[in-house]
């Protein structure tokens, strides 16, 4: 039985992601339909790719992968199918898979010509339903395209390392529903480069000297729960992705706020580690 998961900047309120699923179960009767997200902001290429390396992981090898962002097909993006780690990936070539294959290399990629057999404006009901289906089949990649040897990259999807590795600059590259801020440096990145050296991680006018292992490790236990004021401090992990992330323990933004509100943190803003010799 077939797998296909969807990852799209949809939304729920309109008729698009029941009308991919609808053409999905035309196409093949007997597939397993997965949502992974919706609710990706529009055309944000970067935060899908975050999303979508952290979860494909997760799934069988087999499962093919749909990604509907920013998937309009032109001259500059066009379509493309990519098989990686016994995983099927259907998608625009707009960076989407850069973030994955950094980390594992392609077994084959093709740039999707079926485009003259289909009819429509809606790239991923019209094209990438074709071409899951016909992977879902058993199809090869070569039947629905050609092979290309590259796919398009992210701009600034690897942190910066000054020329004394004295400074790592990083990126946000995703912000959650908690409204903790996601950087682009990778624990294994940050390690190889701190050296077991001491720093400091700055984040506009905020400054943190210590990674916690786990968001409640800042609280102090043998404090009277009624005498703790945790809600809201600020602190800095890698998370379950091993991706350094600046939080606020318990964040809410409807409550005591959030790590990317409170602290001005926005898409693509800089984070920085400063390391220093004692």
């Amino acid at each position: 039985m077939a797998i296909i998961t969807l990852t799209t900047d949809f939304g729920m309120k309109a008729h698009f992601v029941g009308a991919v699923k609808g053409a999905l179960y035309s196409e093949i009767p007997n597939v397993t339909i997965v949502d992974i997200s919706h609710n990706i902001s529009p055309f944000n290429v970067l935060e899908a790719a975050y999303v979508i390396q952290n979860a494909f992981k997760s799934f069988p090898k087999g499962t093919i992968h749909v990604i509907g962002v920013d998937s309009e097909l032109n001259t500059e993006n066009k379509h493309i199918a990519m098989a990686l780690n016994g995983h099927f990936f259907i998608c625009a070539n707009n960076g989407i898979l850069s973030m994955i294959c950094t980390e594992i290399t392609p077994e084959h990629i093709v740039e999707i010509n079926i485009h003259n057999k289909v009819v429509g404006s809606f790239p991923v009901l019209d094209v990438f339903v074709k071409v899951a289906a016909h992977i879902a089949r058993g199809g090869t990649l070569e039947v629905i395209g050609k092979t290309i040897k590259e796919i398009k990259p992210i701009t600034n999807l690897m942190p910066f390392v000054s020329s004394d590795q004295s400074q790592l600059i990083g990126n946000v590259i995703f912000i959650d529903r908690y409204d903790n801020v996601i950087t682009n440096i990778k624990k294994r990145f940050f390690e190889t480069i701190q050296k077991g050296r001491r720093f400091e991680i700055l984040a506009r006018n905020h400054k943190f000297k210590k990674i916690y292992s786990q968001y409640s490790e800042i609280v102090d236990f043998s404090i009277p729960l009624k005498n703790r004021n945790d809600e809201g401090r600020g602190l800095v992990v890698f998370n379950s992705s091993d991706f350094l992330e600046i939080a606020m323990y318990k964040s809410n933004k409807a409550t005591v706020g959030g790590a990317s509100t409170l602290m001005g943190l926005e898409m693509m803003d800089s984070v920085t580690v400063q390391f220093f010799e004692d």
